[in-house]
């Protein structure tokens, strides 16, 4: 995966895929000599971590007794677990890799549950969608329930890093609903891990000829166009996108980042304010593109208000300390100004 290619144009310094499978551990041993394990995946501010995340149960050090996804609501399960002591490790697409407490899985227990809470890093790659999101696209009607599962399979295998079998699926997917944007956007996904730009835009393209008010599709097609430094297309996709989804934070980063870059700095502006407004989970990053855009029309004091903000919600690492660096320059200046 290409990280951070699509915000590379502003801030040089940013910083696998979805579907539950239950997992059989354990062989024939008496009946209280295995448990079963669910966990539930949820992000740090409560909310379900979604699909695709892998789920590793390791015991005796660092040896994986078993591998497995999370479904669409954040959960896995692990079956027939020997009694034993455990812990948990989480990874997946934009989150990062979070371990768990020793835990014990108890013979007087049948079942037993796990929460872990993860933290979101900012995902910069193209994301897949899945046959059950709860935002879809206006082909997704009549799709067959075969071409669904395709569409599934082609994800777990995505997740897996399974390229040639998850092209396999999505192509019969394809296939079988052949109007299907969400088939295509998949596809797109697909082929950027792969590394195969021309395939990728060519399937973004499709996805979006196909339903143009379809968000996924539009933001990904954004991503692609920023890293080709089309600001002027992003910018129109990814205002397509807010339009669509008018309270996403991801999408109002993103367009205000394609707005800087188009020098639209009011726009840029506009759209970073409104992500900060959409919710306590929107990216910290909207606060440093909303500081540079006011630097670009000479409101330094403004700016200064940004950076600050910034470091209010990322207080530690390689960018706040860049910011910092930022905001000596400003107060540097200003002090100069003042003799």
């Amino acid at each position: 995966m290409r990280c951070g290619r699509w915000l590379a144009p502003v801030f040089a310094s940013l910083l696998t895929f979805p579907a539950q499978a239950q997992l059989h551990i354990g062989g024939s041993g008496g009946m209280n000599s295995n448990g079963n394990l669910h966990v539930r995946v949820i992000l740090d501010n409560g909310r379900s971590a979604g699909p695709y995340l892998q789920v590793r149960l390791l015991g005796g050090g660092t040896a994986t007794m078993g591998t497995t996804y999370t479904n669409d609501v954040g959960e896995a399960t692990f079956a027939g677990i020997p009694v034993g002591s455990y812990y948990l490790e989480v990874s997946g697409e934009g989150i990062q890799t979070t371990s768990t407490d020793t835990f014990m899985v108890d013979e007087r227990k049948v079942s037993q549950a796990q929460w872990v809470t993860v933290h979101r890093v900012e995902d910069s790659g193209p994301k897949p969608v899945s046959a059950h999101a709860t935002l879809v696209s206006a082909t997704d009607m009549n799709v067959p329930g075969k071409a669904r599962k395709e569409l599934d399979k082609a994800n777990e295998e995505m997740a897996m890093q399974n390229w040639k079998k998850s092209l396999q699926h999505l192509n019969q997917a394809i296939e079988l609903a052949p109007q299907w944007a969400t088939a295509y956007n998949n596809l797109g996904v697909l082929y950027a891990k792969m590394n195969d730009i021309p395939r990728e835009e060519e399937a973004l393209k499709k996805a979006v000829s196909l339903d143009d008010h379809f968000a996924p599709a539009l933001i990904n097609y954004g991503k692609l166009c920023i890293a080709q430094k089309n600001f002027p297309q992003a910018e129109d996709l990814l205002q397509k996108a807010v339009t669509v989804e008018p309270n996403n934070p991801e999408s109002l980063m993103l367009f205000a980042d394609a707005a800087y870059m188009d020098r639209h700095f009011d726009a840029a502006i506009s759209a970073a304010d409104r992500a900060h407004t959409a919710g306590a989970d929107h990216p910290s990053f909207v606060h440093y593109i909303a500081a540079r855009a006011y630097q670009q029309e000479n409101k330094e004091g403004e700016a200064l208000v940004e950076f600050k903000t910034f470091l209010l919600e990322e207080p530690k690492g390689p960018r706040a300390d860049h910011v910092r660096g930022d905001i000596a320059k400003i107060q540097s200046t200003s002090q100069v100004s003042a003799q």
